[in-house]
């Protein structure tokens, strides 16, 4: 018995008083119990979220984007919980958040503007997960909007991470939003005096093969310039998927290749004509 009163004597001796409270072993390991509850329980009504959600056939952008705002607010107050209950005062230590929004300011501001941006990503959701998305030379789909970055995984299956506050302030393009349908060019160079209207049919020709091009809207053939060598020529279509571009656009060029060689259309080089002038 006595063992057990020298026990809750140590537990309630105040280690330290901060924020205008005492803070004791028994109350850092109450907030601590608190912190843990607080995990558990905001995972376990994330994933109840989204089951409801999914049974109610609600977007993977959306459903994402309020589970993660849902674990956010249990977190938070299950913190403010935890830190009252080990003793801190919570209007003393707003009276010193002065202090505390200086040193954010001046160490911490970065990591600052990332969450902040995170929850603008994750209430007007410009980008959700699930997304294909442009930034820079990289493309990619959006895997995940953490709390500080954004998890993009490209074609090559490379994570880029990529801090929540670019998504905001720079360029992004969003191949997913408002559809996926994309247009790809594939571009051509014929010879001068080639039949251009035969070489036109052929293109729209080989464009109604590929079952991954998409009849509405039709493809179309564009004359895009004379160049030094070469007639260009564009085929433009559409597709649905704009994670396949790059596979559809190869096999648009072979097919091309092919159905060239058949008609008789040349595919011509480069070609420069040298005068030697002798003195």
């Amino acid at each position: 018995m006595p063992t057990i009163e020298r026990l809750k004597a140590m537990t309630a001796d105040p280690l330290l008083h901060f924020a205008g409270g005492p803070i004791t072993i028994g109350s850092l390991l109450t907030g601590l119990l608190i912190v843990i509850v607080s995990y558990l329980v905001a995972g376990i009504v994330s994933r109840t979220v989204t089951r409801v959600l999914s049974l109610r056939k609600v977007a993977h952008g959306a459903r994402f984007a309020l589970t993660k705002m849902v674990r956010y607010v249990i977190l938070f107050i299950g913190t403010l919980i935890a830190v009252t209950s080990i003793g801190i005062r919570l209007d003393a230590l707003l009276a010193a958040s002065t202090v505390v929004l200086v040193g954010v300011g001046l160490g911490l501001q970065n990591i600052a503007q990332n969450f902040v941006s995170g929850l603008i990503l994750l209430i007007e959701r410009p980008v959700a997960t699930g997304d294909f998305v442009e930034i820079g030379q990289a493309r990619g789909s959006v895997m995940d909007v953490g709390m500080r970055a954004t998890r993009v995984v490209t074609r090559d299956e490379v994570t880029i991470v990529v801090p929540n506050s670019e998504l905001i302030s720079g360029q992004v393009i969003n191949h997913s939003v408002p559809t996926t349908h994309l247009r790809i060019a594939v571009r051509v160079g014929i010879a001068y005096g080639t039949d251009t209207g035969r070489a036109r049919d052929t293109l729209l020709a080989v464009a109604q093969t590929e079952p991954a091009v998409l009849t509405e809207p039709a493809p179309e053939v564009r004359f895009d310039d004379f160049g030094e060598s070469t007639l260009d020529l564009s085929l433009l279509v559409w597709i649905d998927n704009p994670r396949e571009d790059l596979r559809i656009a190869s096999r648009l060029r072979f097919a091309i290749d092919a159905a060239f060689r058949t008609a008789g259309i040349a595919l011509p080089f480069p070609q420069r004509d040298v005068h030697i002038i002798r003195a």
